[in-house]
């Protein structure tokens, strides 16, 4: 099963495929409509925020429909539309924070799109010392990483996005990128010993 089916809104009451318009279509109907589409619009990107925190892409997925289904019942509280992906990809953080308060389990990262050529040895070497470091920062400030760098958010962004002052995401962010550098040093240390 894809991602989008999995997490499609008809797993949240939005059951019909056509899109719903026109003078017959009730205001439940268009309601279910707008939350279908302003959701697909960010599922995916959400996905790869809940992959980061959560280091496990199954995991991921349930927190992302977890994620759909608290938006759907509290749709109504969004007053602005325009701030749905903030406010969805709060509710995302939120979820994985659930997740990981439950007891720990170790997983692996995958499923975290791999930049560049997997073809050459150099690119697989860099590409795992890069998710090794990633595995050894915590999941928020693996998430204030991976909405600044992958999804190129602003300060002011990832501040709506994880329900944090920006004083304290660019506290969090430069920490990160420290730890990121001194874990990914470290590796290439390590790799280099073992040759």
């Amino acid at each position: 099963m894809t991602l989008t089916g999995r997490l499609r809104p008809a797993t949240v009451g939005a059951r019909r495929s056509a899109t719903v318009s026109g003078p017959g279509a009730t205001a439940d109907e268009a309601r279910r409509e707008v939350f279908r589409r302003l959701t697909d619009a960010r599922l995916l990107a959400a996905y790869r925020l809940a992959t980061a925190m959560l280091r496990d892409p199954t995991e991921a997925q349930d927190a992302v429909h977890d994620a759909a289904v608290v938006a759907w019942t509290r749709f109504d509280e969004l007053r602005d539309r325009d701030r749905f992906e903030a406010w969805f990809d709060r509710i995302v953080v939120n979820v994985c924070r659930q997740r990981l308060r439950r007891p720990v389990r170790v997983v692996p990262v995958d499923g975290i799109a791999e930049p560049g050529s997997p073809d050459e040895s150099s690119d697989r070497a860099d590409l795992e010392a890069l998710r090794e470091a990633l595995e050894r920062l915590t999941p928020d400030h693996r998430a204030v990483v991976m909405l600044r760098h992958l999804e190129g958010c602003s300060i002011a962004e990832i501040s709506a996005r994880v329900g944090e002052r920006p004083g304290t995401v660019k506290s969090r962010l430069h920490y990160a990128i420290r730890e990121l550098r001194a874990a990914y040093d470290a590796i290439e240390r390590d790799t280099e010993g073992r040759r």
